[in-house]
């Protein structure tokens, strides 16, 4: 698997269902990646098409296959409201290094719930791993002692 950095371009979403029935939606979302999760701004009042344009940068390793974006309405006082996710698969990504902003389905309880674009990069780490020779840095064969 590839080991390197991903950096996820959260353009905007449209065609949300609207959660709040009095108010505008004020929409954010949560980029999770295996285990390091991240938050974008909250888009006050933007309704059911937000436009973030934020950057996030995650590193990856082995075995991270998605990114998985859920989107919910901050409301102040009650609990968040949670409007849909949205799973990307990575592959695509490794393999081209540069995924440009695509739209992807919003589902919530298998139903679609709009949309959301998301633009990828991937940037592959050189291995760091490097076989020493012994004699490249001393070692027993340079040892005096006998």
């Amino acid at each position: 698997m590839p080991q390197g950095t991903l950096e996820v371009l959260l353009v905007s979403a449209k065609g949300l269902e609207d959660s709040d029935f009095l108010s505008g939606m004020d929409p954010y979302a949560i980029l999770t990646c295996r285990t390091q999760e991240k938050k974008s701004s909250v888009a006050s009042g933007a309704g059911s098409s937000p436009e973030w344009n934020e950057t996030f940068l995650f590193s990856v390793s082995g075995g991270v296959t998605e990114l998985k974006i859920k989107i919910l309405d901050k409301d102040t006082f009650t609990d968040d409201d949670f409007v849909g996710e949205a799973t990307i698969p990575l592959e695509p990504v490794f393999a081209a290094e540069t995924v440009p902003p695509t739209s992807y389905s919003v589902v919530k309880d298998q139903e679609y719930r709009g949309e959301i674009r998301v633009g990828l990069k991937f940037t592959l780490q050189e291995s760091r791993d490097r076989e020493f020779c012994v004699e490249e840095f001393g070692g027993w064969k340079e040892s005096s002692l006998e």
